[in-house]
């Protein structure tokens, strides 16, 4: 249930029986249980004539039910860098992982031809780093990368210099004639990143 919350965003008791194959007064029960925990919370939305809609959504104790990567650790090490080598050497340190992870993900891309199956490889990589990371098409012929959590939200908060460093990332590995535009930021409030990824000269 958490997942689901987590992958897809806010949902009504009906919609999330449906995509689980079970019964909505289930749904109900167990979205009960877990508001109780606090865990989940809601939203009423009137839609038109009727009674309003009960979206569930995940709480920030719900979003912590997925992995942080020891993300206070994480942020206490970077403030301490900033701190002892000031910001040239914070910007050092992150320059170092960035050229590590790209050519850590350059290898793994080599072998795809296709815009497509090198973001979905991408998106692969990104999930077995706690990411939860997937693709769709976009009408206008490009790619949605969708990142549905991110394990170093506490140390990317402390120092944004990591998000910037990671849609570089993106634009390094996918190449040149491929354009990287980031289109919704956790950081911003969005429940998540997104990433609009085309071939340059793509309409």
């Amino acid at each position: 249930m958490l997942y689901s919350l987590k992958v897809a965003g806010p949902q009504t008791a009906a919609s999330l029986a449906k995509k689980l194959s079970i019964t909505a007064v289930a749904v109900r029960q167990m979205l009960g249980r877990l508001h109780e925990s606090g865990l989940v919370g809601f939203e009423d939305s009137r839609e038109g004539v009727g009674r309003p809609k009960r979206f569930w959504h995940l709480t920030d104790e719900g979003n912590r039910q997925f992995p942080d990567n020891h993300a206070g650790l994480t942020a206490d090490l970077l403030a301490s860098v900033a701190a002892v080598f000031g910001n040239e050497g914070l910007d050092r340190l992150i320059s170092h992982r960035e050229e590590a992870t790209l050519s850590a993900y350059r290898q793994a891309l080599a072998q795809f031809d296709t815009l497509s199956a090198k973001t979905n490889e991408l998106a692969r990589i990104r999930s077995d780093e706690g990411y939860m990371a997937e693709t769709s098409p976009m009408p206008d012929g490009g790619i949605l990368f969708v990142e549905n959590h991110c394990p170093i939200c506490v140390a990317a908060t402390a120092c944004q210099k990591l998000c910037r460093s990671e849609l570089e990332i993106f634009r390094a590995a996918l190449g040149p004639d491929v354009e990287v535009r980031r289109v919704e930021h956790l950081l911003k409030g969005a429940r998540r990143c997104a990433y609009s990824i085309k071939l340059t000269g793509v309409s």
